[in-house]
């Protein structure tokens, strides 16, 4: 499992031009590697009348799913090159279709790999990309008297609190790192003298998406 991984939140579009020739990137968040087939031919039947419509994928934890084609350009110089960017900014759950226009200026090898691999990373600039954590929603049974404290915990170590209810005790649904599990629990139980009691609610990833904390259940 990790505890930390960059993907594609939302897929956005770049384009350059590169001796008169047209590359459009397309990116995706996917989760299978069936969905990511369905895109590909989605941008297939989008720009049907592109020379070429390169691409890559990559998706699993392990990235057990990693293709790319080079659909018709020189083997080498248009796949490859994505795959290395993807790789190198170290997304995963993505893929990327890159559609060329010929110009009628050939680039050669090292212009096509410069110009598929600039393609994508102006796809992947427009796109929001997004660090996701893996974490736990802690449970925290209170009374009164410890609803403060387990408070200055969260803000004194940036947890976002998911849910509080009130009745004749309070609970908290708290937002904990996986690396931050054990410290926490220590700090709640000593300031609350063992009277609090946590358990794990639920495995889950989270992550700030412009600013906001977004839950994903994987």
């Amino acid at each position: 499992m990790l505890e930390k991984y960059k993907t594609v939140y939302e897929g956005g579009e770049g384009e350059i031009i590169e001796k008169k020739s047209r590359f459009i990137a397309t990116v995706r968040p996917v989760n299978t590697e069936e969905e990511a087939l369905a895109f590909i031919e989605e941008m297939k039947k989008k720009y049907w009348d592109a020379r070429h419509n390169c691409y890559v994928y990559s998706v699993g934890k392990n990235r057990e799913y990693t293709r790319c084609s080079d659909d018709g350009e020189p083997s080498g110089t248009a796949g490859r090159p994505m795959q290395d960017v993807i790789l190198g900014e170290d997304i995963y759950n993505v893929a990327a279709v890159v559609t060329r226009y010929f110009g009628g200026v050939l680039l050669g090898t090292g212009g096509l790999v410069r110009a598929y691999s600039k393609s994508l990373q102006e796809g992947l600039a427009v796109s929001t990309i997004i660090e996701k954590t893996h974490g736990i929603s802690m449970e925290i049974i209170t009374d009164y008297t410890g609803i403060g404290k387990i408070q200055y915990i969260a803000g004194e170590q940036r947890l976002p609190i998911l849910d509080t209810e009130y009745t004749d005790k309070v609970v908290v649904h708290l937002l904990v790192p996986s690396d931050q599990i054990q410290i926490t629990e220590k700090k709640i139980t000593q300031a609350t003298n063992g009277r609090a009691r946590l358990k794990k609610d639920r495995d889950l990833y989270y992550a700030a998406v412009n600013g906001e904390i977004k839950i994903f259940q994987e």
